[in-house]
């Protein structure tokens, strides 16, 4: 089976918590960047095959990461699922206008939060074909 790597860009250590809980199960090997400058760089550093990233965050946000990531040849084909507490319709339009593959927004209740975390391990980890691993 293969080991998936994921990389959650967020900065509340309650919600990274939550997530790595939810993936305790899941065939994945999770890393954790707290801002946007370090998500960059553990991105080219260890090319994860799916991001979870979070929209605020300090030093550099997640829209910005986000565009980095859909600019640079080397990272554009990894798919980022944004989980943001944010539900503008703008904050949506940009995800998607920056070619994100997935916008959720983050439940504030802890038994829905673990219930959209949980689909996205479904989704993308067990259902969805993603691309062969850059550390394959």
């Amino acid at each position: 089976m293969r080991i998936f790597n994921l990389l959650i860009v967020e900065d509340n250590p309650g919600d990274v918590d939550l997530i790595m809980d939810v993936m305790r199960d899941a065939p994945v090997k999770c890393r954790v960047a707290t801002d946007g400058i370090e998500a960059l760089l553990a991105m080219r550093e260890h090319k994860p095959d799916l991001v979870l990233l979070d929209l605020n965050l300090p030093k550099k946000d997640g829209r910005e990461v986000l565009a980095e990531i859909k600019a640079d040849a080397q990272l554009q084909h990894i798919p980022v699922v944004v989980l943001s507490s944010s539900e503008a319709e703008r904050d949506l339009a940009e995800v998607y206008r920056l070619h994100g593959n997935c916008f959720l927004t983050k439940p504030v209740d802890l038994d829905d939060f673990q219930r959209v975390v949980g689909s996205v391990e479904q989704f993308w980890l067990r259902t969805a074909k993603l691309p062969p691993s850059a550390a394959a």
